[in-house]
């Protein structure tokens, strides 16, 4: 149980059954505070804090800040196939295999909060003037077939967010 605390601090990402406009405006407020906030918690952060595990077989803080920039680098350009393309299959990426490579194990986190803060004020301009019918275009993720309605994925990212801001603000308390 205590992993699964770890891993999920605040709880799996569970959409309401009816996602209304107020909803989708928290969630873009959430997204929009995301790179503000994490410059924040990560201000003074040790290096041997960044190369810290928030858990046992977890990302480092260093693999979770690069990781919540290729993530939402990802996102914005799925949202921008949905919106142009009818139905597109994205294209997926495999994130564990991306957490490997030297820029997100050695890489300046400042760097990815930067492209974060950047990939979110082009994100944001796209957001704040979607329509309702614009929300329920959808793509398909090729790994499960399942067809994602941009209303959910905006929720998704908005929590992706907080998960991992959480795994950070959590591992830096037990520091």
């Amino acid at each position: 149980m205590e992993i699964e605390r770890l891993k999920y601090p605040i709880g799996k990402f569970v959409p309401p059954d009816v996602i209304t406009p107020q909803i989708i405006r928290t969630w873009i407020t959430e997204i929009e505070q995301l790179p503000a906030t994490l410059n924040g918690t990560l201000e003074g952060i040790s290096e041997r804090a960044l190369d810290t595990p928030y858990r046992p077989e977890g990302w480092t803080v260093r693999q979770v800040v690069h990781h919540l920039a290729d993530s939402h680098i990802n996102s914005y350009i799925r949202f921008r196939w949905t919106l142009t393309e009818d139905t597109p299959v994205i294209k997926a990426y495999n994130q564990a295999e991306w957490a490997k490579l030297p820029d997100a194990i050695f890489g300046d986190v400042n760097l990815s909060v930067r492209l974060l803060e950047a990939v979110h004020a082009r994100w944001l301009v796209l957001l704040k003037v979607m329509t309702m019918d614009d929300m329920e275009r959808s793509y398909i993720h090729p790994e499960s077939n399942a067809e994602f309605k941009l209303s959910r994925v905006v929720g998704l990212y908005a929590w992706h967010g907080k998960h991992h801001l959480a795994h950070i603000q959590n591992l830096l308390k037990s520091l």
